[in-house]
């Protein structure tokens, strides 16, 4: 049932079911006219001129009838109330019946937004990424503690889960630098360490809500600061930026192929209860676009890299991407929300820019090692 059904403008002069049966359209507009005595009597000659509402007959609109045998017939015959030249007025549909117009294919966002903050990021990104190392480690750093408190705040407003964002907003930079650092191993304790300080802290308030809470809170520090230490690991090798530029590019490839396919071309949903807007055409696009640029990069940015080998990571890109898309979105369905926060015009959250980078970094950290080596 459509909104337009409710409350819909009545007809002229119907005054709703009878004991003898529903009226089905509107009589002639004229004086001292009503429908509902147009249903049930027969034609009468000219009278002279009354109040056309507000009689006796109007304040019990059931109990005043002519007598003789009611009238079946829906349409009052011309001429029934004195004008022989006056036809009855076809009923007018309601609001439900009348057609709705196509809806029209939108992206679903603000594009010049979003290109412009994308540009604006990618910027940053690289101009850190190829100056100096350790600045780009604060840049995911931040990104990290910003997610965090996005992840945390949509818990506490929409489920009344409170995880505690101290000790995970500082485990989660630690652990990024602790992968910097100390590569998996020192990611392994940092990610042990952030646990156990969230279980610790989360003992100074009452116990009611302790397990859903500590469990939110180990589990937004994996989601978010361990996957992302994968990105910092991939910076520790020789040939760190370009990993790390290859990683971002893919994704980003993936995400757009996705984008312009799926809005052009997308019929057929891919996962409609999770994330409507999804096909299996913009899937498609993802794996082209991703498997295009993997060979690319594997090719010409990536020391001791082929063609083959970017096309298996590109793939493996595209299906994380997509998964790591899904997997925000039933986080956000559960919550109830479009986007994780508002800082990005046209993007949401940082969150809701993480989503498909967090699942890709350790996919694409492992392949190159295997591929290339460790650097």
């Amino acid at each position: 049932m459509n909104d337009s059904s409710w409350g819909a403008p009545p007809q002229a002069g119907y005054w709703g079911p009878s004991d003898q049966g529903s009226a089905q359209g509107a009589g002639p507009a004229g004086p001292a006219y009503d429908a509902h005595d147009a249903q049930h009597t027969r034609p009468m000659p000219i009278v002279p001129e009354g109040p056309a509402h507000g009689g006796d007959q109007d304040d019990d609109r059931g109990a005043a009838r002519l007598s003789g045998p009611p009238v079946r017939d829906d349409t009052p015959a011309a001429g029934s109330y004195g004008n022989p030249s006056q036809k009855p007025q076809e009923p007018m549909p309601s609001a439900a019946q009348q057609p709705a117009p196509a809806p029209k294919k939108s992206a679903g966002r603000d594009l010049g937004a979003a290109i412009g903050v994308g540009v604006g990021l990618g910027a940053v990104i690289v101009a850190s990424l190829f100056v100096v190392k350790a600045v780009f480690v604060g840049v995911v750093a931040v990104a990290v503690v910003v997610g965090l408190w996005e992840l945390t705040s949509r818990l506490e407003e929409r489920k009344g889960i409170k995880a505690p964002l101290v000790p995970l907003a500082v485990g989660g930079a630690a652990m990024v630098v602790a992968g910097y650092v100390r590569g998996a191993e020192g990611a392994w304790v940092a990610m042990a360490l952030t646990a156990l300080a969230v279980l610790v802290w989360r003992m100074t308030e009452p116990p009611e809500g302790y397990l859903k809470d500590v469990t939110a809170g180990v589990f937004a520090a994996f989601y978010v600061p361990f996957l992302a230490t994968f990105v910092a690991m991939m910076l520790t090798a020789d040939d760190g930026p370009r990993r790390v530029l290859t990683f971002l590019l893919l994704t980003v490839v993936s995400d757009t192929g996705a984008y312009a396919i799926g809005w052009r071309f997308g019929k057929h949903k891919l996962a409609p209860r999770i994330s409507p807007g999804k096909t299996r055409e913009g899937l498609v696009g993802a794996v082209v676009f991703a498997m295009v640029g993997g060979a690319l990069c594997l090719q010409f940015l990536i020391e001791d890299g082929t063609w083959w080998q970017g096309l298996i990571i590109g793939l493996a890109v595209a299906a994380t991407a997509t998964l790591g898309d899904l997997g925000e979105s039933m986080i956000k369905r559960d919550l109830g929300i479009k986007d994780m926060g508002t800082l990005l015009p046209g993007h949401g959250g940082i969150m809701d820019r993480l989503d498909s980078l967090l699942p890709t970094a350790p996919v694409v950290w492992l392949l190159l090692v295997i591929f290339v080596g460790s650097g």
